[in-house]
């Protein structure tokens, strides 16, 4: 199994090497700042945290399973990265290395690894979300420019994929925040993938 780990520290993710190298010597491990041998690899499994996650990251690597690292995130944050991108699991700091290698395996056979907290938070805000969140009454180029901040676009990206500049986006996102109770990306696109936009 290939590990590839691109985090945002360059501290951490050479540690997270050299301690898998040590405890888990079948599996190759990379870390993103080797681009000669990140080029060269196809991963099965990515380490990321929310600073390193992006759309150009699935493809690149489309076969390849993500992880999200918890460095100390709020639930709302982690959910709401969970619902935007095709992860397949969340692995806090605090987790033990038995555990790891648990989440490891089960991810590469195709699961998902989330711990109890970040299931309870799951469940809980999306209740929340449900109850209070009511999303009708959107435009159609509302519901793309929504379509497209779930797909991790920014706002230049959005502006060219729908013709119209950067200042309109930004005016177009504040109605939609104002109109749903929001105050950034990530809670309209756990409030918008509740399945609350027909």
């Amino acid at each position: 199994m290939i590990i590839l780990i691109s985090l945002s520290s360059r501290l951490i993710s050479e540690a997270l090497c050299d301690l898998f190298k040590k405890e888990m010597d079948s599996y190759q491990i990379l870390v993103d700042n080797d681009k000669n041998a990140v080029d060269n690899s196809k991963p099965d499994i990515i380490l990321v945290d929310q600073n390193t996650i992006n759309q150009k990251l699935f493809s690149r690597y489309p076969e390849a399973k993500v992880i999200l690292i918890d460095t100390g995130l709020n639930y709302k944050d982690i959910i709401a990265t969970l619902l935007s991108y095709r992860t397949y699991g969340v692995l806090s700091v605090y987790t033990d290395q038995r555990l790891v290698k648990k989440a490891l395996k089960v991810v590469s056979e195709g699961e998902i690894w989330l711990d109890n907290k970040i299931l309870k938070a799951f469940f809980h805000n999306a209740g929340i979300i449900s109850k209070t969140g009511k999303l009708n009454g959107l435009t159609e180029r509302e519901r793309s420019i929504i379509k497209l901040v779930c797909q991790g676009n920014r706002n230049k990206e959005i502006a060219f994929s729908l013709s119209m500049s950067e200042q309109t986006v930004k005016a177009h996102l504040n109605r939609i925040f104002r109109k749903f109770n929001v105050s950034n990306r990530s809670q309209l696109v756990a409030l918008t993938l509740n399945n609350l936009i027909n």
